[in-house]
């Protein structure tokens, strides 16, 4: 069972590792345009799913029990997978903003989060995973 445990976060680490370099090569961009605004909302929506299911999956493989975003966030700064679980629950509100808005002064905030500190939560959260992964 703990090795199914073991190749379910390792396969969902393979999607996550996608998405992360897309979001990556979007934020690149310095002045996007409306179409690529949406492009950034919509990968970092996916990348923050994909991070936070793959903490679901690598805590399950460890021998937690996680149900919610919330706690996956909450274990994995209690055992020091992640360092600002403040950071990483005022991302998940904004991850859950974004899906339910279309207001651009709120869009432009959420981009510059995700530029400012939301990006590198997931980039060293990726960089855990991928040591793990080696």
């Amino acid at each position: 069972m703990k090795n199914q445990k073991v190749i379910r976060w390792k396969q969902r680490f393979i999607n996550f590792e996608k998405s992360f370099k897309l979001l990556e090569r979007t934020l690149s961009i310095q002045t996007p345009s409306e179409a690529e605004k949406g492009g950034i909302i919509q990968f970092y929506e996916v990348c923050f799913e994909l991070s936070w299911k793959t903490m679901k999956d690598y805590l399950e493989s460890e021998g937690f029990l996680v149900k919610s975003p919330k706690q996956a966030i909450k274990q994995a700064f209690h055992i020091e997978i992640i360092e600002d679980g403040e950071l990483w629950l005022s991302a998940l509100e904004d991850r859950n903003l974004t899906s339910h808005t279309y207001d651009e002064a709120t869009i432009d905030n959420v981009i510059a989060k995700i530029r400012q500190d939301y990006f590198k939560l997931i980039s060293d959260l990726y960089s855990f995973f991928q040591g793990k992964n080696e």
